[in-house]
């Protein structure tokens, strides 16, 4: 019986991402982040602030993947509509959560200079039936309804949310890596290692081209969960760049 594959998606959220004006820093993170976990990242999406985008997006990656990871649009002001497009999408009610009341009024009470207004009230509008995402930096909790998990969009806010889903999260066996500088272009290597790829179908190949002064060249990177299938694809590829070079040197 093939062991099921934990996958993951993120949708960032937020008009300010798509127009450029804030860069987004999230989704480097969460990638890195699920890798280290052994959780594949398959897709990522941007969305605009806008209700029917959100819903469509997150209704499309929630059944595609395990986890849906989204990033922005769960603070104080009037455009960040995500906990109202997350009821929308699993057609549950949305109110003032106690448990997120009681959290915000705990922290505002310990800052007697800023209020507990209505606006900073919106950040415990909760969906009905989700759980609480831990908010060690600022208490305003993110979310998790099912596999999506809402997170705030401050990348250190939404790191610390990270934090606290990691040990709830199944995953793979970590993936393990290795990277050869092959000295050589890629126009030299993509031929030989379209071929090595497909003896080795348990390794993910891949090849990235650089420039160093005048040199152009291609890292190959490898990936696998195996590491007999790695050590014998590295191998490979080593004996497939001996070869190049040497008739390299012969048509000199």
């Amino acid at each position: 019986m093939t062991k099921e594959l934990i996958t993951a998606a993120v949708l960032i959220i937020g008009d300010e991402i798509l127009s450029g004006r804030t860069k987004d820093k999230n989704i480097g993170f969460i990638a890195d982040y699920l890798t280290q976990l052994g959780i594949d990242l398959k897709e990522v999406r941007v969305v605009a602030d806008d209700q029917d985008a959100i819903v469509e997006a997150v209704n499309a990656l929630r059944a595609r993947w395990t986890y849906v990871f989204t990033s922005g649009g769960i603070g104080p002001t009037h455009d960040d509509i995500t906990a109202d497009a997350m009821a929308a999408a699993f057609g549950v009610g949305i109110d003032h959560d106690p448990r997120a009341m009681a959290i915000l009024e705990a922290h505002y009470a310990k800052s007697p200079n800023m209020e507990f207004n209505e606006a900073r009230k919106r950040m415990a509008r909760i969906p009905f039936g989700a759980d609480l995402i831990e908010n060690r930096v600022s208490s305003a909790p993110g979310f998790r309804l099912e596999n999506v998990h809402v997170m705030a969009g401050v990348p250190s806010v939404m790191q610390a949310m990270m934090d606290a889903i990691a040990p709830t999260l199944k995953t793979n066996a970590q993936v393990l890596s290795e990277t050869i500088d092959s000295g050589l272009g890629e126009g030299l290597v993509a031929g030989p290692l379209a071929d090595l790829a497909k003896d080795h179908p348990n390794v993910v190949i891949g090849s990235y081209p650089y420039m160093r002064e005048d040199l152009f060249a291609t890292n190959i990177v490898m990936r696998s969960r195996s590491r007999e299938d790695l050590d014998n694809a590295v191998k490979a590829v080593h004996d497939m760049l001996q070869t190049l070079k040497g008739q390299k040197q012969t048509q000199v």
